[in-house]
């Protein structure tokens, strides 16, 4: 392994400079993130974590307001001593990058971290949450969110779901982002997981016959969600040993996911989750 390099510290005045231009095309496409394996996460906290959690950094951008602020130099000299290059700018350049009138006094550009379906390792006692076709970024944010809160083990990503490195997503991970292991998995990889699940996998589908309170469910539980619109796929559910059902008494026909994924986890997790 080569040794880490030392970064930098540049100053940046001008809203045409490249690295603003490629912070922005970050910010705002799936396609250009994709490509580069980089993503943007915008605040102090986000920063602090993803430092903490060992995330490769390439630009940390400081704003005026962060360079009296003692825990952001200490994020700075961090990432620089990483080999990062930190970025000086104005309040003006910071919108230029975030497309924001009122921005973060810190955004970091970091690399992205995705597993597949050969590095899950379904053990110990953890759950990992299974979506199919996740479309909502704040969803799949507040549920990474979730499982983070439960201590759950990942989340999977099945067949075409959206962007878990996208600005609204990572905003609403709250930083748990940087400790929930991701992983894309196609439709036929999750079924062959699912085949050889050791503990319970269990899914919310319209079909279930069993209340979510009702199994003994055995660790490590694989917990599968279906698309906002849609639900579960039957075929994705015919590979869950347990169809479960959140019930309801009002007149709305459905919960949100991430709710009925939080409803759902917390169950799960009743006797391993103490005050």
């Amino acid at each position: 392994m080569s040794e880490q390099r030392q970064g930098a510290v540049k100053q940046i005045t001008s809203h045409s400079n490249p690295i603003v231009k490629e912070i922005k095309g970050l910010v705002a496409q799936r396609k250009h993130r994709s490509q580069s394996g980089l993503f943007v996460a915008e605040g102090l906290k986000l920063a602090t974590d993803a430092l903490a959690a060992g995330w490769g950094v390439r630009y940390l951008a400081i704003g005026t307001e962060a360079r009296d602020n003692p825990i952001a130099q200490k994020a700075a000299a961090t990432a620089k001593a990483r080999g990062a290059l930190i970025l000086e700018v104005s309040t003006a350049v910071m919108s230029a990058m975030t497309r924001k009138d009122n921005p973060q006094m810190v955004v970091g550009v970091y690399e992205q971290k995705i597993l597949t379906a050969k590095d899950i390792e379904p053990a110990g006692t953890g759950p990992w949450v299974a979506l199919d076709r996740v479309r909502d970024p704040g969803n799949l944010g507040t549920i990474i969110r979730t499982v983070d809160a439960v201590g759950g083990a990942g989340v999977m990503l099945v067949g075409d779901c959206t962007d878990p490195f996208a600005v609204e997503a990572v905003r609403a991970t709250m930083g748990s982002l940087f400790h929930v292991p991701l992983a894309k998995v196609s439709k036929d990889a999750f079924k062959a997981l699912a085949g050889k699940w050791p503990g319970t996998v269990a899914a919310t589908h319209l079909k279930g016959s069993v209340d979510y309170r009702t199994p003994q469910y055995a660790e490590p539980v694989l917990l599968v969600m279906g698309n906002e619109q849609q639900g579960l796929e039957d075929d994705m559910a015919a590979a869950c040993a347990t169809l479960i059902r959140i019930p309801q008494a009002g007149q709305a026909d459905s919960l949100n996911l991430a709710v009925a994924t939080g409803i759902a986890l917390y169950e799960i997790r009743r006797n391993q989750l103490e005050l």
